[in-house]
């Protein structure tokens, strides 16, 4: 394989939030790949295929929010793990395992815990309480104006920060890949998402990240099975030649130094475990299923396949190691990788594969990233066209059709903005943004979520002042903190001092809540809590949150 010398830094600094999407810092175009650009080519032509397809069967508004509630648990698993797979963590938790060793498992397996333990409390009720979008269940039993304002504008928020990372992330990606301008594979994202989303709604959108997960989780194993054969199927010996190749030596099998305080890593873990409760376009997916059962599905095979996503990865990591790290093919002429440390998974790809193999994982990687905006682009036009326009301003009395045709002009709209927010954020560090987005979601949409299902005494007043403390706390001790206060605006000192806020704006969030809520003695805040009880009633019976309250 023929490569230009190029420098990328550390994909999202080598740190976990590798687990979302973002690359960071100045790249050099690559020759053409001529490989990858035809897979490429014949993946967006199948999946264009798909969108058309899905239009023919797109017809009501339950159809381009949630497919018609037709998804099985299998599919919607699949989907689910599609929208969580991105090309930053098959990138990232692999160069995250060769830079560091052991700590790359602690930090995807850590990262894994939270999907049974937070999903397995909301999807089941979620999918009962809920019709289209998480506000439905949040404002069953408040007020609905001032609670789906703030869920929309909390779910606004995470998806325009998601969407900044993800199409940086996808210019820079391309150019190291395919050899393209950033500027063309920016706008060639945005086209291509608009189409999926405008024209296939939800079930185009499931279908592109089923194939995506599918294509991923095969070139994955491929690469895995490629190294666990060079070691005779052999873990002890995978270990020993990385070891013996590792500059580090011994010490890659030796856990921490990845996170600079205890705080720092606390309130990290709270904000990918927790934030992934909260992230619209995740709990969107629950509304595609038929029934509880089948949300409940989705969750047990989404985290397996994640799991098993997140097994391949370490793997590849060590893998890379001793077949990318210990061979000159793949350094430059100051026995530097090739690409930066992010590069080592592409680099195994043609040790193992050749460069047919190469133009897969290339093609599989921008593939990812077409299948997490779509999600991202569905999540925001629903979150504007369902809950502000038809819920907010028009208190229920929008007809479908207008609904429908507001959420598509949203579309267009966030193709645009996603455009011209990719182009503009071209020279920043964007890494920040996707911690900010995993914050916000833990801090304001995750307690109003669940809050609103498992505590009776929670009033409008108390979501209303909660939410918005977690919102605007977030935002702020971030905007303070060493990433945005002192590398980006260039202050000697952060007043803010860790890197991630979640683990005080939560607080701040949970114990706002309680207190206003417990505090409000008004009329409404007793009916509030009196809908509680047939609420609950029909989470555990089945019965949607369209049914009366006689059930």
């Amino acid at each position: 394989m023929k490569m230009r010398p190029l420098s990328l830094l550390p994909l999202l600094a080598i740190s976990p939030m590798v687990f979302a999407e973002g690359i960071s810092g100045e790249v050099k175009r690559q020759p053409l790949n001529i490989e990858a650009i035809i897979m490429f080519v014949l993946f967006v032509g199948a999946t264009l295929y798909i969108t058309y397809w899905a239009s023919k069967r797109t017809r009501s508004r339950s159809d381009y929010y949630t497919a018609g509630g037709k998804i099985t648990g299998l599919q919607n698993g699949l989907a689910i793990a599609g929208d969580f797979m991105s090309a930053a963590s098959f990138l990232g938790i692999s160069a995250l395992v060769y830079t560091s060793g052991y700590d790359g498992l602690i930090y995807s397996i850590g990262f894994l815990i939270g999907w049974p333990i937070i999903l397995f409390l909301i999807a089941e009720r979620l999918r009962n309480l809920g019709k289209y979008t998480f506000a439905d269940v949040a404002s069953y039993r408040l007020k609905q104006k001032e609670i789906r304002t703030l869920s929309a504008c909390g779910s606004l928020v995470v998806v325009a920060l998601y969407l900044i990372a993800q199409m940086v992330g996808a210019g820079k990606l391309i150019q190291l890949l395919f050899g393209l301008n950033y500027h063309v594979a920016v706008v060639l994202v945005g086209i291509l998402m608009v189409l999926y989303v405008l024209f296939g709604g939800m079930l185009a959108t499931t279908w592109v990240q089923i194939i995506k997960a599918v294509l991923l989780l095969a070139g994955a194993s491929f690469m895995a099975i490629m190294v666990m054969k060079s070691v005779n199927f052999n873990f002890n010996e995978l270990f020993v030649q990385a070891i013996k190749t590792s500059p580090k030596g011994v010490a890659i099998m030796s856990p921490g130094g990845l996170v600079s305080d205890p705080i720092s890593a606390l309130s990290l873990g709270l904000a990918l475990m927790f934030g992934t409760a909260g992230l619209p376009h995740i709990l969107m997916r629950f509304f595609t299923v038929s029934d509880a059962k089948e949300a409940r599905k989705s969750v047990f095979y989404a985290t397996g396949f994640i799991g098993y996503f997140y097994i391949l990865t370490f793997i590849i990591g060590f893998g890379a190691i001793f077949l990318v790290g210990g061979n000159p093919i793949f350094k430059d002429a100051a026995g530097a990788l090739i690409g930066g440390n992010n590069m080592a998974a592409v680099h195994l790809a043609d040790a193992v594969g050749g460069s047919f193999f190469l133009g897969f994982i290339s093609a599989v990687a921008f593939a990812t990233i077409l299948a997490v905006v779509a999600g991202l682009t569905l999540a925001g036009a629903s979150a504007v066209s369902h809950d502000l326009y038809a819920n907010v301003i028009k208190q229920g009395k929008a007809t479908e059709r207008d609904e429908l045709k507001v959420s598509k002009v949203t579309t267009i709209v966030l193709g645009f903005v996603a455009i011209g927010l990719g182009i503009l954020f071209e020279k920043q560090n964007i890494a920040f943004m996707v911690g900010l987005a995993f914050s916000i979601a833990a801090s304001c949409n995750f307690p109003i979520i669940i809050l609103s299902m498992y505590w009776r005494r929670l009033t409008t007043r108390g979501a209303m002042i909660g939410g918005w403390l977690g919102l605007i706390s977030a935002v702020t001790m971030m905007i303070l903190g060493p990433t945005i206060w002192v590398q980006i605006l260039g202050h000697a000192k952060p007043i803010y001092p860790y890197e991630y806020p979640a683990l005080f704006s939560m607080t701040i969030a949970f114990f706002g809540t309680w207190f206003f809520s417990i505090t409000d003695s008004s009329q409404s805040a007793i009916q509030e809590r009196q809908l509680f009880y047939p609420q609950f009633i029909r989470s555990q019976t089945g019965y949607g949150a369209s049914e009366s309250v006689s059930h």
